[in-house]
């Protein structure tokens, strides 16, 4: 592109952006993995600001089934299909976005016992913001919105699994 007889490079493959958080819950690993794995805990687990509709009846998931999910925030509809990447009882969960509103999105769920009774649960999102260039303005807002959501997801988790 040229502006004022200048040739502008921009950079095709922006640098991938990396998310995590870890929170420390008083359960076994194999409970925290299967909460995991029943996607009807979605809907508990997500803000109420964000409404969550799986499409999929009867979702399984296994490695290489594909999760249909319908999102809306804010009055804005996403369409989600995520793709189980690899399924480790019971300590691992990765799936892969194959349409989402992110350029990419792969989700590690971690699970790992510790000690005095305790699980580590971590979340690791890998993604590219939509849009390119333009897109990588707003990652400070992406990251924002990924900690609300998955404090909130934790908090949930960690009551949900320790009040039994």
């Amino acid at each position: 592109m040229m502006i004022f007889g200048k040739r502008l490079k921009f950079k095709k493959d922006l640098k991938m952006k990396t998310y995590e958080k870890t929170t420390l819950i008083k359960c076994d690993v194999k409970e925290l993995f299967d909460f995991h794995l029943d996607v009807e805990n979605l809907k508990v687990i997500s803000p109420k600001y964000i409404q969550v509709t799986l499409l999929n009846e009867s979702f399984i998931p296994k490695e290489g089934e594909v999760l249909r999910l319908k999102t809306v925030k804010n009055f804005l509809t996403i369409m989600w299909e995520v793709k189980i990447a690899k399924l480790q009882s019971p300590n691992l969960l990765v799936d892969l976005a194959i349409k989402s509103p992110f350029a990419f999105w792969e989700h590690s769920h971690i699970f790992t016992q510790k000690q005095d009774g305790f699980c580590e649960l971590r979340d690791v999102v890998a993604y590219k913001a939509p849009f390119g260039v333009i897109g990588s303005i707003f990652d400070f807002v992406i990251e924002y919105e990924l900690d609300k959501m998955f404090t909130f997801r934790h908090k949930i988790t960690k009551e949900k699994l320790e009040e039994k």
